[in-house]
């Protein structure tokens, strides 16, 4: 049943996507710090960064908590950071995003965990400068567990497989050849990773313009951020973000721009 064959359903479908994206967000912002810090994020009770109190119900309500306390901790008063509730709207618009794009089934399960993924390994990325193979491997196994119920023949699930290794081994290649050219390393090896990640859930076409996005989006990030000429930034968020960009609205910008050479 498709959530556009009643209006009401599209709705309440709408309001729980946001629900759970919010609430999504705040765990994967929750694991990424922890991850981050060398912690597990399969136990343990959620904390103060500042104090380290426990913290309760009240304190973990996505958005609601964050506003209600005005940015700060209940215990020790300390300004808690908007990352929190930056995270939880940002995921929260995703997550609506990816069920009005792919409806409800597999696919949709499918892509969710995929930009879950990529949302909490670039949190990660921009804390320590690391991918961690955690997410790499998640997803990964994801695409492979979806492969039967969104079955398409051998040729099309071959030729993601195949996207997935020669963009892998293509971009490696180019960094190595950077590596010679610059005298230092030009790309670490989870940004490679990635990108054959990305090969394996987008196909060539997209992911070809998901690599030229994200370099775009990386020369933004340095720009904004006002680093030094020739300074490293962690990459995997620019990367993440143009194939979150290509997962959603890809086919569209694909067709726009393949329609501008054969008028």
């Amino acid at each position: 049943m498709s959530i556009y064959e009643y209006r009401p359903l599209l709705y309440y479908c709408a309001a729980l996507a946001l629900c759970l994206g919010a609430s999504l967000g705040s765990f994967l912002n929750c694991a990424a710090w922890r991850i981050a810090h060398g912690e597990s994020f399969v136990k343990g009770r959620s904390r103060c960064p500042a104090c380290g109190h426990t913290l309760g119900p009240p304190d973990l309500v996505p958005v609601f908590s964050w506003l209600f306390l005005r940015g700060k901790c209940r215990y020790c008063g300390e300004r808690i950071s908007p990352r929190y509730v930056l995270a939880e709207l940002l995921f929260a618009a995703l997550t609506l995003a990816c069920l009005l794009r792919f409806d409800l089934g597999v696919e949709c399960l499918r892509n969710l965990v995929f930009l879950c993924c990529l949302f909490c390994l670039s949190l990660v990325d921009l804390e320590i400068w690391e991918i961690p193979d955690g997410c790499l491997l998640v997803a990964a196994a994801v695409w492979l567990a979806a492969l039967p119920f969104l079955w398409q023949g051998w040729p099309a699930a071959l030729s993601h497989v195949l996207c997935g290794v020669l963009v892998g081994v293509g971009v490696l290649l180019l960094s190595l050849v950077m590596d010679r050219v610059l005298q230092k390393e030009s790309m670490g090896g989870g940004d490679i990773k990635l990108f054959a990640l990305v090969g394996l859930y987008l196909g060539f076409y997209r992911t070809v313009f998901t690599l030229l996005l994200s370099c775009v989006l990386g020369l933004l990030f340095v720009l904004i951020s006002r680093r030094g000429r020739g300074k490293p930034f962690p990459f995997g968020p620019a990367i993440s973000a143009a194939a979150a960009v290509l997962l959603l609205w890809g086919d569209g910008i694909v067709d726009w721009y393949l329609g501008l050479f054969l008028r």
